[in-house]
């Protein structure tokens, strides 16, 4: 047995059965992908569109591909005919190039919110207020091809772990907010997008039902040339 596979076997068996794993691929081959893929696993999340792109080209077609990563509305289109879920939607401007790549396709994609949580500025994300300035809008109620079934975030990168306990706490408080005001009747909006190799068991603990992990199952990645 490989140790892609042991990794994985490990943390799947480790897993409460109502969240979900992404197994996030970035910078992996085709052969580290397959390893997973071998053990039954279908959910893969990427950064970068270039790299997805490819990737899906090459790989088996009943992947489901997330896309994780910061991504810019002239990227869309590379993504929008088989992607299955877009985790990083931090604008309105977004929201409205995803919906007007998935009319053309006639696909609904589904979108989580990312929410900026983290005391570290450099993180991307919305704050309460402008998500509910973008679900409370006529030009959202229009958008008949995203489906937003969640909210994502990512949690300051410290050892200081009551911060990254409150960190999560504050994105499912927003959760709930949003649910209550804006999805009451809306089973589709259940995720809560947080946790990676370094956090994942914390948000576990803190009501996660999706968590984004790579360097736990792949190994570190190597260090980037400069």
């Amino acid at each position: 047995m490989g140790k892609i596979t042991e990794n994985y076997n490990k943390l799947i068996s480790s897993l409460p059965e109502n969240v979900e794993l992404v197994a996030v691929s970035k910078t992996k081959s085709p052969e580290e992908i397959m390893e997973v893929y071998q053990c039954g696993h279908r959910v893969f999340g990427e950064s970068k569109a270039q790299e997805l792109v490819p990737k899906y080209q090459q790989l088996p077609k009943d992947i489901k591909w997330h896309m994780v990563g910061h991504l810019q509305s002239n990227k869309v289109k590379h993504i929008a005919h088989f992607v299955t879920m877009i985790h990083s939607v931090d604008s309105f401007k977004l929201l409205r190039t995803i919906n007007k790549e998935g009319k053309k396709h006639n696909r609904v994609i589904d979108c989580l919110l990312q929410m900026h949580i983290a005391e570290e500025d450099t993180k991307y994300g919305l704050d309460l207020q402008e998500a509910i300035d973008i679900l409370s809008s006529e030009d959202f109620k229009n958008l008949q091809n995203i489906r937003i079934r969640g909210l994502m975030c990512m949690a300051t990168f410290t050892e200081n772990s009551q911060q990254v306990h409150r960190e999560f706490q504050t994105l499912t408080g927003y959760f709930h907010t949003l649910k209550e005001r804006f999805f009451k009747d809306e089973t589709a909006f259940s995720e809560r997008s947080m946790g990676m190799s370094n956090d994942f068991p914390i948000a576990l603990k803190e009501s996660s039902t999706m968590i984004r992990v790579g360097s736990h199952i792949f190994g570190e990645r190597p260090p980037v040339k400069n």
